[in-house]
């Protein structure tokens, strides 16, 4: 009885444990509506195929019940395995290319980013495209905007303004590129523009006759510092003019758009590998988290950086077995 009260006791602990954890374990987008007993939050999945079928973006809604809401019979009778009434397909959008990361812009939900194999970043109104039947021979549907600047294949750093709606990318071309959204206005009637990307002759995706019809918006900035791959961007929280971005050259870069487009700060071997992944600390900007491929993750307090790259992280976590993808500080 002792052993099966002690097994008993675990399991609960790590229940608790996993429930504390929650909010630091999965992506939250930000929730649509509110009601008595539940919220309702947007997802986005992609559908990676073996090409028998397109590769899609499908955009569902999940209404998620509030803690301690739920009656007991309920509970009683959930069955983990059967399909849940809670998770409903919104809308599928055949993607041109495989879906490497979706980015939704703060000021307007509707509005998302996407990544894929070649040098372009595609803009998509969720609500505005058709819905559509993934079936072979499908077209593919038509961005609402296409992002212009790189020179190639840009397919994993992607970040949006939480202040103001640009947008940052980063690539193969060692370049990190930015962007506004309100730039498409005027770029509409400028039919003098090429059609196709600047980097589309080096890049294995293809244009669609549906993207091709898309409108095109050029960078503000094209900022050079890197010597490798750009592997993700993360703009201030405080500040739309300014950045920072992180490598397979091992460096942390941070930039400011108003003093030109070379680095403010570059800090050279910030890791002992290429580094994967960054995130700005929302609660206090001087401080900023990147992982790298050594298996860390460092915290860097940007006051104790110099223009030189002198200076060293505040915090080295070294905890994990293998490369660090992906932190984030919790809001």
């Amino acid at each position: 009885m002792k052993e099966r009260g002690g097994s008993r006791a675990a399991v609960d602990e790590r229940y608790a444990q996993w429930k504390s954890l929650i909010p630091v374990l999965y992506d939250w987008f930000p929730q649509f509506e509110q009601a008595t007993y539940k919220n309702r939050q947007r997802l986005y999945l992609s559908e990676q195929t073996d090409g028998s079928v397109p590769n899609t973006l499908v955009i569902a809604n999940c209404e998620v019940v509030k803690p301690r809401v739920a009656a007991a019979e309920h509970i009683s009778q959930f069955n983990e395995e059967a399909r849940s009434p809670f998770v409903k397909k919104y809308k599928t959008i055949i993607h041109p290319g495989e879906v490497n990361r979706i980015r939704e812009l703060p000021q307007n939900s509707r509005i998302i980013a996407t990544h894929t194999d070649s040098p372009d970043v595609l803009i998509w109104d969720v609500e505005a495209q058709p819905n559509r039947h993934a079936v072979l021979g499908a077209t593919d549907s038509r961005p609402d905007l296409i992002l212009r600047g790189h020179q190639e294949n840009a397919e994993f750093a992607l970040a949006m303004c939480p202040a103001e709606p640009y947008v940052l990318s980063g690539g193969k071309d060692k370049s990190v590129v930015w962007w506004s959204i309100q730039d498409h206005i005027s770029g509409l009637g400028d039919s003098s523009k090429s059609e196709t990307s600047p980097g589309a002759s080096g890049s294995k995706h293809s244009k669609t006759a549906n993207e091709k019809d898309s409108p095109k918006v050029d960078p503000r900035g094209v900022f050079h510092g890197h010597d490798s791959t750009v592997e993700d961007v993360q703009f201030c929280p405080s500040s739309a003019q300014e950045f920072c971005s992180v490598g397979d050259d091992a460096c942390l870069i941070l930039w400011d758009a108003r003093t030109g487009t070379s680095p403010a700060v570059k800090v050279e071997k910030a890791h002992g590998g290429d580094v994967h992944c960054v995130d700005w600390n929302l609660h206090d900007v001087n401080y900023i988290l990147t992982g790298s491929a050594d298996n860390s993750v460092r915290m860097w307090d940007r006051r104790n950086l110099g223009p030189g790259g002198a200076g060293s992280p505040i915090h080295k976590f070294e905890g994990h077995k293998a490369a660090v993808l992906c932190v984030s500080v919790v809001s």
